[in-house]
C-alpha cells in the first residue's frame, strides 16, 4: 500500500547531491512511498545561517519550510540530507517546547501571510527506510543482488547526532556504533565491512572553506577503507560524500598516497540492486569517482 509523505529535498539535492535525490526518487516507490515536495522550500541554513543571521532567523527558514509543508497537508516531513534533518527537525521540535519562540517564529512568518503551529513530525529517510519499510522489504526489490561487493559503510557524525535514539527519531539506531548503514548494504546482497571510522568527522563544512583544516581527517577515512580492501565507501550524508570523493586527488598530492576509492549513496546501491538503470535512476554518471563494480552491474 502506497503513502505519501512530504519531502524536503535541500539544497544539495540541486547540485552536489544530486543523485541521492535521484536515486531516492527512483528506490521509494516500489517500496510503496510517493514523495510530494515541499511548495517553494528554501535553503535550512545549514551551519553558516547560524554564523552570519543568528538563531531566530535561521529557525525562521526552516520554520517557513514548515509552514508550506503543513499547508499541503499534515503528512510526515522527510528529507536525506543530515544538516537539513538536523536544523528542520531541530526547530520543529523548538517549536513545540517553546511557546515563546513560536511566536516570535510565527510573528516573522506572518509578514509574508504563513503561521506554523508545530504539529508536523520531521524525519530522516535512513530513519523511515529502518522504522517503516524494513530491510525485508528493501530485500524484496532487490533483481540483482550486490554479490561481491565489499562496501565500507561511512555514516558521518551528523545523521545519528543527536537526534537518532530518541522518542522522536523511533529510536532507529545508536550514536556511537549504529549499523543501519551495514544493514542497507547487506539488503542489497553486498558485504559490509567492519569500517571502525564510520561515525568519525570528515571535516564537514570547515573542509569546504578551510581544505587544509580537513584533509587528514579524509585520509584518515580513506586509509581504513583502503586497509579492509573496499570497493566503494557508502554514506547518507551528501558533505560527507563530496567531502571524501572531492579531496582524493588533493590528498594523493599533499601525501603522496593513491587514493581512488569510489564514495556512493546507499540509495544508488539500492538502485542498482533493484536493477533499476545505473545512470537515469542510480545517478552513477554523477559521481566524481567511477565504480567499475556498479557500473558493469
Amino acid at each position: 500500500m502506497s503513502r505519501t509523505l512530504t519531502y524536503y529535498p535541500g539544497c544539495s539535492s540541486q547540485a552536489s547531491a544530486v543523485h541521492l535525490d535521484k536515486s531516492l526518487r527512483a528506490i521509494l516507490p516500489p517500496l510503496g512511498v510517493q514523495l510530494r515536495d515541499i511548495d517553494d522550500w528554501n535553503c535550512c541554513g545549514a551551519s553558516v545561517g547560524h554564523i552570519e543571521a543568528g538563531h531566530l532567523a535561521n529557525s525562521a527558514l526552516s520554520a517557513r519550510n514548515l509552514a508550506n509543508a503543513k499547508a499541503a497537508g499534515p503528512e510526515d516531513v522527510v528529507t536525506p540530507c543530515a544538516a537539513c534533518y538536523l536544523n528542520t527537525h531541530y526547530v520543529n521540535e523548538s517549536i513545540r517546547g517553546s511557546e515563546t519562540l513560536k511566536g516570535d517564529l510565527n510573528e516573522a512568518l506572518g509578514v509574508v501571510g504563513k503561521s506554523y503551529d508545530g504539529s508536523l513530525h520531521v524525519r530522516h529517510i535512513c530513519e523511515l527506510l529502518v522504522t517503516d519499510i524494513g530491510m525485508d522489504a528493501v530485500k524484496a526489490q532487490v533483481k540483482k543482488p550486490l554479490t561481491g561487493l565489499k562496501v565500507a559503510g561511512y555514516v558521518g557524525c551528523q545523521t545519528v547526532r543527536p537526534f537518532a535514539n530518541t522518542e522522536r527519531a523511533n529510536k532507529f539506531d545508536s550514536y556511537d556504533d549504529p549499523t543501519f548503514l551495514d544493514d542497507f548494504t547487506q539488503a542489497c546482497g553486498a558485504e559490509a565491512l567492519p569500517f571502525k571510522m564510520r561515525t568519525h568527522c570528515c571535516g564537514g563544512s570547515v573542509s569546504v572553506m578551510s581544505p587544509d583544516k580537513g584533509l587528514h581527517l579524509i585520509k584518515e577515512l580513506l586509509e581504513e577503507a583502503q586497509k579492509l580492501g573496499a570497493d566503494v565507501i557508502s554514506t547518507p550524508c551528501p558533505l560527507c560524500q563530496t567531502n571524501v570523493e572531492m579531496y582524493q586527488p588533493e590528498i594523493n598530492k599533499r601525501f603522496g598516497t593513491g587514493f581512488n576509492i569510489p564514495v556512493v549513496f546507499y540509495s544508488q546501491l539500492m538502485a542498482v540492486a533493484f536493477g533499476l538503470d545505473p545512470v537515469k535512476d542510480a545517478g552513477l554518471d554523477q559521481n566524481i569517482i567511477k565504480s567499475d563494480k556498479l557500473l558493469g552491474r
